[in-house]
């Protein structure tokens, strides 16, 4: 699936507008490389004569594969209303431009979306550090941001003209830390955090915060940073105060070569993990490591829901068979809501986007139902699933 979404996401580069000379927001947007800068004046008033959706994503780096879904879910969306007639009486086209996954890249990649291509509203990002460093852009130039999957609270912070179509990191930690209590008997957790990834040290501190309020015990937490290879220094410092699990709120990469290191040192603890695991690149490193390790994520493909069987069913036809991970599924939504939001508005006019998107209630995603809530974050449910093979095992279901 990778390669063939890295096609589909280099053609689509290939024929993106270039250029950029808006400048940037005079906020710092995350932790990890987004720079104050002077501040932006507001967009321009939209004049295309299509629907032009900004797309800002990790198509490179060591989350491509977060990027290719999310963008292959999102052009599946356009796809279908395209088929509808579009909206407003006009086509919807998307120009995706790749962050490669990290945050000082951010700036530029948004100023483009704006100010030379003019976009009407922007999708994206997965990684909440790179969508803070966004966020302030968006703002300042008065374009309706909404992000599919950036789970950190602060995100939405930045503003009103910011949204997001998931759940965020309290529901996580907190649905994390009863599972691990409730459903596994867990007594005591380790934790292993990215030190700079906004969204994992949130999910530390919310499921920290809920394990201890229900009576469990935090025996360790040791950090990394993203991009790391070695982790014997923090395992073994975690296998020395012996936890009943152990919480990797991390992405894949880093997370299956943890498991990986792990199980050499005959750690054999229970593994908890986050939507950030999901990808099949968790499959092809972790292997055996990984197996019978729980995580939560926005939905499971193997649900019957109809609408879920559908969205399934049609994505497979148009990528050779494959299966749509979660981070597909929460693009389509994204680009759901955003067209929603925009065919309620009756306008090309950012501001009444902006409001219809406050608006959404009980939006049919297949990732479940949407609604805004007042700070413009999506109240949905989360799922929790075992891994087992190469696949996801259904455990339950958790109620916002």
């Amino acid at each position: 699936m990778k390669n063939l979404m890295m096609g589909s996401a280099l053609a689509l580069l290939a024929t993106a507008l270039g250029g950029c000379k808006t400048p940037d927001a005079n906020t710092n947007g995350g932790n990890d490389g987004a720079k104050a800068t002077p501040k932006v004046s507001r967009a321009r008033p939209y004049s295309g004569k299509d629907i032009l959706l900004g797309e800002y994503a990790s198509l490179t780096g060591s989350e491509a594969t977060f990027g290719l879904s999310t963008h292959a879910g999102i052009v599946m969306a356009v796809d279908e209303a395209n088929a509808k007639g579009g909206v407003l009486n006009k086509k919807i086209r998307v120009q995706v431009e790749d962050d490669g996954g990290q945050s000082n890249q951010v700036p530029g990649v948004i100023r483009k979306l704006i100010d030379e291509a003019g976009v009407l509203a922007i999708l994206g990002e997965v990684a909440s550090s790179n969508s803070l460093a966004a966020a302030p852009i968006c703002q300042a130039a008065g374009v309706p941001m909404l992000s599919p999957s950036s789970t950190n609270p602060e995100v939405t912070k930045k503003g009103d003209y910011i949204f997001r179509s998931c759940f965020i990191d309290p529901f996580v930690g907190t649905a994390m830390a009863k599972f691990a209590r409730t459903n596994l008997k867990a007594k005591s957790a380790a934790i292993l955090v990215d030190s700079d990834s906004d969204y994992s040290k949130g999910l530390r501190d919310f499921f920290t915060q809920s394990f201890q309020a229900q009576g469990g015990k935090i025996a360790a937490t040791v950090e990394y940073v993203k991009g790391d290879t070695a982790f014997q220094a923090q395992l073994t410092k975690i296998k020395s105060a012996n936890p009943d699990v152990i919480f990797i709120p991390g992405y894949y990469t880093d997370v299956a070569n943890i498991a990986v290191q792990a199980r050499s040192l005959r750690l054999k603890q229970t593994l908890l993990g986050s939507d950030g695991w999901d990808s099949p690149d968790l499959f092809k490193i972790g292997k055996n490591a990984i197996q019978n390790s729980y995580i939560s994520n926005h939905y499971s493909p193997g649900s019957k829901d109809p609408r879920v069987v559908k969205f399934v069913a049609d994505y497979k036809k148009r990528n050779k068979g494959q299966t749509p991970d979660a981070l597909a599924a929460v693009g389509y939504d994204a680009a759901g809501v955003m067209i929603d939001a925009i065919r309620r508005a009756g306008s090309t006019d950012r501001a009444q986007i902006r409001n219809a998107l406050a608006s959404t209630k009980n939006y049919p995603g297949v990732t479940g139902t949407i609604t805004m809530d007042k700070d413009r974050n999506a109240q949905k449910p989360l799922t929790i699933l075992k891994i087992v093979g190469n696949g996801y095992q259904y455990v339950t279901t958790v109620k916002p």
